[in-house]
């Protein structure tokens, strides 16, 4: 076993110090605050996580209400954020292609989920979606019930979710030449055909991305979907407001577990989407 001698520890913590010396104040400045704000709240509910025996964490992973609430609220965000995807695309394309009057004002009113609380959109949504409100009551005769239901829930996550959509893909549309569309009109395509094999491919990983954000947004939701949803074991409960409720129970461990469950699935759909972003620009470019 070979010892080192203190000569040369020193230098070696002497060049290590002049190499962090050399990194860039913007650097060090973005890893502090990562590492506060990001990595340090992760590691402590992954640490929080493993005081709990992995037959018991599992025990809390996989319980039968566990489950319900990650099937409702992971199948119920993809859905609303591929349905905000198809028509976020479209409300995009219409701000952007379009001059209408209010186009301003329908322009904010997309970003109107950014500013309004997530409760008071939940208060609103229940309002309006109720048996007694403006669509509530037109929808109720039909046998449709949204407020206090899993229909709800997809309802706020799609109110919530929408302007990423919109704001990721606008500033691309704004960016595409015309010039594009006008030669392949002139080569005897229709707008459909121009539409599906000119403007889509290049549109396709920034949908996605929109997607992507949509997504994140709705498996967080809290505030919205406590208000609208009954908060039904087996029905509409999402996993936020279990993890809430174990917190309200004191059962901190077993809410650190929902937790990091919910994250590990949130990254893998993330990375998947990632993955295909990173393969429709491949695609593209060839």
């Amino acid at each position: 076993m070979t010892t080192v001698s203190p000569s040369v520890e020193v230098e070696r913590k002497t060049l290590f110090w002049k190499r962090l010396g050399r990194v860039p104040w913007t650097w060090r400045i973005t890893i502090a605050y990562l590492t506060v704000m990001l990595f340090i709240p992760i590691v402590a509910m992954f640490l929080k996580a493993a005081t709990e025996p992995p037959s018991r964490f599992w025990a809390i992973a996989t319980s039968d209400i566990a489950l319900a609430t990650y099937n409702v609220t992971f199948v119920t965000a993809i859905f609303a954020a591929l349905l905000n995807g198809v028509f976020g695309t479209l409300i995009a394309w219409v701000l952007v292609r379009y001059d209408f009057p209010l186009k301003r004002l329908i322009d904010a009113t997309v970003d109107l989920p950014f500013a309004l609380p997530t409760s008071v959109a939940g208060l609103t949504l229940a309002t309006v979606y109720s048996d007694n409100g403006w669509l509530g009551s037109l929808l109720t005769p039909l046998g449709i019930k949204v407020s206090f239901t899993r229909t709800g829930v997809a309802v706020a996550m799609i109110f919530i979710s929408l302007p990423f959509i919109v704001r990721t893909v606008q500033p691309v549309l704004q960016e595409m030449e015309h010039e594009i569309e006008e030669a392949a009109w002139c080569l005897g395509a229709s707008q459909w055909q121009t539409f599906w094999k000119v403007i889509l491919p290049p549109l396709f990983p920034t949908i996605l991305t929109g997607v992507a954000l949509g997504f994140s947004r709705a498996v967080g939701e809290y505030g919205s979907t406590v208000i609208i949803s009954s908060n039904t074991p087996y029905q509409d409960l999402i996993a936020p407001v279990l993890i809430f409720q174990r917190l309200e129970q004191y059962d901190y461990s077993g809410a650190t577990v929902i937790g990091i469950v919910l994250l590990s699935i949130s990254l893998v759909l993330l990375l998947a989407i990632n993955f295909l972003q990173a393969w429709a620009r491949r695609y593209d470019s060839r």
